[in-house]
């Protein structure tokens, strides 16, 4: 018992800084997919809600300490300032998981301006979204007989 809590925690934050750890590591700890998709969205969740709370703030002081002098118009910048223009919030909270980590898409849609109600609504469903289908994907993987054999 003590021991699938530990592993449910890591999971929770690894999944709060990088999501696909938890549709990838909860089936290798032996959790369901009902579970992984739980702890995976919580994670995420839990990141989206302390950055946006913290995001101004914690992205000033970064910036002053990372970038003294580096350029404003990277083509990493560019791209996402034309992600924005292009789609918007949805566009960055679709990504996020797939590009972006919890913390970069919050980062971003904070830059950006949007509302905080905002940024939870898309981040939510993106996270439902997403946790679902890799959780769901990963299954189907494990019971491919080859995977049976790896996995034991």
């Amino acid at each position: 018992m003590k021991e699938s809590i530990i592993s449910l925690l890591g999971i929770y934050f690894l999944s709060y800084f990088k999501f696909i750890a938890g549709p990838v590591l909860a089936p290798a700890a032996g959790f369901g997919v009902v579970t992984t998709i739980l702890v995976t969205v919580a994670g995420m969740m839990s990141s989206v809600l302390i950055f946006t709370l913290l995001g101004k703030k914690f992205k000033e002081k970064l910036l002053l300490r990372i970038r003294k002098k580096k350029p404003i118009f990277t083509p990493k910048n560019r791209k996402i300032v034309t992600l924005w223009k292009k789609y918007g919030e949805i566009g960055i909270a679709f990504l996020t998981p797939l590009i972006f980590t919890p913390i970069g898409g919050t980062l971003i849609l904070v830059s950006f301006g949007s509302k905080k109600r905002q940024i939870y609504f898309h981040m939510l469903w993106s996270a439902i979204f997403w946790a679902t289908v890799f959780s769901l994907s990963i299954d189907q993987i494990l019971e491919i007989p080859f995977f049976k054999s790896l996995i034991g």
